[in-house]
């Protein structure tokens, strides 16, 4: 009975990805807002936005560790209630200081459903029909920043930023209660995985691979982190136009991610279409640092294209790592695999905001490009060869 609700576990597991991704990930669109309220510079701003990252990059392995051990379903609902209680004191603090504390705090515990909420999709999907699983749960990230786009500028202008904070807060409260109704653990295999026998860190191959998916994670964070105060600054749009063009760009991008799960699944590879978004990444943000140096119109579709592709790549990493890690050590895996993306996302807000500051945004822009042109060669497409001809698990039919 457990695996006819697969589909149900897969929602609500997307909600509680999606209600952490509004602030993780959703903060930039509050950028121009903080800045008028707190009179910040924009690498300040910057510093605000990337808070929450560094709560994740502290405790997702600690998070995994726990999933591998005491399941996924107390984990989740634990650090979303968590998370809840911690953006409601981030809202009543106005100190810059203070805020990246609280916000940092609420990542850390929003790092339990990143940790702990893939976990539970791959244990109830076979091989045959992961990636499309993945990828939709991929789409958590998209849409949460879509919702974000869509609510907080329209909120923080018309009753401040403390009040915006309050709906990703609202939002982890409900889905941690639906997290406790309806989510259950899976069996603690991986079907399909190739059976680990000790850590499967001691060959390169996952190395590899959180290399490659942390570079692929710059031009993802140049994009969303800047295209709001980009569209408003130097395009001169106003917040709640951009925040809808930005809506639509994150909804097309939530849909390439199950495009690329698709993909995937049906190449019965994660790394050749990684490696072609790799690709197809370093040439957009070379289009955009180019478009705007150029003053062309046509950079804000090359930027909306890069707000697809960009973030395309996720799932098919994220799929991929527990594959290759196999059941005992899925956790702990993915749990390194979203620390190193997010000692990136966390970095890169302050660093490429002070670049945008000091020489323009396309500098910033062509500079975002070298990241996932080395995540072209990095992406480990031989070794996921060699594992094919091994024997994996029979897929479990759900």
């Amino acid at each position: 009975m457990a695996s006819r609700r697969r589909w149900l576990i897969l929602a609500v597991g997307l909600a509680a990805q999606t209600s952490t991704c509004v602030f993780l990930y959703g903060l930039p669109m509050l950028v121009p807002q903080l800045r008028r309220e707190l009179g910040i510079s924009l690498a300040e701003a910057g510093a605000v936005v990337g808070a929450p990252a560094v709560g994740l990059i502290l405790t997702l392995i600690l998070w995994g560790a726990i999933a591998d051990r005491r399941g996924e379903r107390v984990v989740i609902a634990s650090g979303l209630l968590l998370a809840t209680g911690l953006l409601l004191w981030a809202s009543r603090v106005h100190s810059v200081a203070l805020l990246c504390t609280a916000l940092a705090c609420a990542g850390a515990g929003g790092a339990s459903v990143n940790a702990a909420s893939g976990r539970v999709v791959l244990g109830w999907f076979a091989a045959h029909e992961r990636g499309l699983a993945m990828g939709l749960r991929q789409t958590a990230q998209p849409l949460g920043v879509a919702i974000a786009a869509l609510t907080l500028p329209a909120v923080a202008n018309r009753f401040g930023v403390d009040s915006a904070l309050l709906v990703p807060a609202g939002l982890c409260a409900v889905v941690g209660v639906l997290v406790l109704l309806f989510v259950l653990d899976p069996p603690r295999t991986v079907a399909g995985a190739v059976p680990a026998t000790g850590s499967p860190y001691r060959v390169p191959t996952l190395w590899r691979l959180h290399a490659a998916s942390t570079m692929l994670v710059v031009p993802q964070f140049a994009i969303s982190g800047f295209s709001m105060a980009y569209l408003v600054d130097v395009r001169q749009w106003s917040p709640l136009d951009a925040g809808r063009l930005l809506f639509a760009a994150q909804v097309l991008g939530a849909l390439g991610r199950v495009a690329a799960g698709i993909w995937s699944d049906r190449v019965a590879s994660r790394m050749t279409p990684m490696r072609q978004l790799a690709v197809a990444s370093t040439l957009v943000m070379l289009g955009v640092g180019l478009g705007d140096r150029l003053h062309s119109p046509i950079v804000i579709a090359v930027l909306v294209a890069g707000a697809v592709i960009t973030v395309a790549d996720n799932g098919l990493a994220f799929t991929a790592v527990a594959e290759f890690a196999g059941s005992a050590w899925a956790g702990r895996a993915l749990g390194a695999q979203n620390t190193a993306q997010n000692v990136a996302s966390a970095l890169t807000p302050p660093l490429l905001g002070g670049l945008i500051g000091a020489h323009g945004y396309p500098v910033g822009f062509a500079i975002a490009a070298i990241c996932p042109l080395f995540a072209i060669g990095l992406t480990p497409v031989g070794s996921e060869r060699r594992a094919a001809d091994r024997s994996p698990e029979p897929a479990r039919t759900a």
